[in-house]
This record gives structure tokens, sequence and C-alpha cells, in this order.
């Protein structure tokens, strides 16, 4: 497998999604609040909320996606075949993260697409990866919206995993980000 990556995800949410746009643009350093537990801080350190070349920085929780499979199989019916399986349980958690930091420049703002594009130039993920970039783009249909995550990057060497774990934090804050505007 090569050392570059694209990865993307879909997330349907019932919040606005023009307002969804809006944090990302102008005001994330409002998703501490609404998703503490993941987001401790997010700082202006150059430049204006909302603006290209802009630079942000994150402070966050990145743990640890653990999924476990549990499977009962019938007693002394050996070689097993596809039916002879009778429970499937998976059991996802998530493992207590880290809290670590990220600097994101902004790299792009589309307003008509509702897209933002953050390239990280600082911070824990430029230990696994030469390039990050995060882009969150977001597609309003009425009452449900499409949030699109993408993550493009460069791994440093083939030993580093794709950001999956990455991925499914910012479905989590995504999801944190929709209950909080809809309560």
């Amino acid at each position: 497998m090569g050392l570059t990556g694209k990865m993307v995800r879909d997330v349907e949410i019932k919040s606005d999604g023009d307002v969804f746009h809006e944090i990302f643009r102008y005001r994330p350093h409002h998703i501490s609040t609404m998703s503490p537990g993941n987001i401790q801080n997010v700082d202006l350190h150059e430049g204006d909320w909302g603006t290209v070349g802009s630079v942000i920085f994150w402070n966050y929780t990145h743990g640890m996606k653990i999924t476990s499979l549990y499977v009962t199989l019938p007693y002394a019916n050996l070689p097993l075949r596809p039916l002879d399986i009778a429970n499937v349980k998976i059991n996802e958690q998530w493992e207590d993260g880290k809290e670590k930091t990220a600097k994101e420049v902004i790299e792009a703002i589309d307003e008509e697409k509702k897209l933002v594009t953050f390239k990280v130039v600082e911070g824990d993920l430029l230990q696994l990866y030469k390039t990050f970039i995060i882009t969150v783009h977001v597609d309003t249909k009425g009452e449900n919206n499409l949030v699109t995550w993408t993550l493009e990057y460069e791994k440093l060497n083939g030993d580093v995993e794709d950001p999956i774990t990455f991925m499914d934090l910012c479905i989590v804050v995504t999801k944190d980000i929709e209950t909080h505007h809809l309560k």
C-alpha cells in the first residue's frame, strides 16, 4: 500500500447545515462547548476567524476505537459451516484518549459549496504524517443535511496506519455538534 491516502466519510445531520458550516468557518472556538470530551480548546493564532490564511490551534483528545467481535459457537460441531454460528455480538468502545494538539492553516473556503479546508502545519499528527489536510463540506438539503469529511494525507513511512481513529473523532464531534443544536 502507498504512503499517500484519501479517506472520505459522510454523516447525515438533522441540524441546520448552514449553522454547521458557519461553526467550522467562523466559530470553531465554540466547538469545545459542544464536544468538551473531544475538543478542549480552539484558539486563533493569526488572522481572523473565517478567513483563508488564518492559523488555528486545537487542543483535542484523540482516543482509539476498539471493536470486539464475540461469536457463540455450537459445542462439538466441527468443522464449522457458516450456518453453525449462533450469536454474533459486536462491542465498540473508546479507549481513553490522549491530549493532542494541532496547528492548522485555513487553506480554502468556498461559501457556495459550504466547504472549509484546513492544512495541519504543526502538532501530533505530523509525527505520523508528512502532510495532513482536512476538508469539511456541508451539503444542505432541507431537513436532512450531509456533512462530508475528507482527510488527505501522506504517511511518514509504511508502518503508519491510515487515520481511521481520527476520522472517527471527526464523526463523533459532528454528532456532538448536531446534538447540541437539536436541544
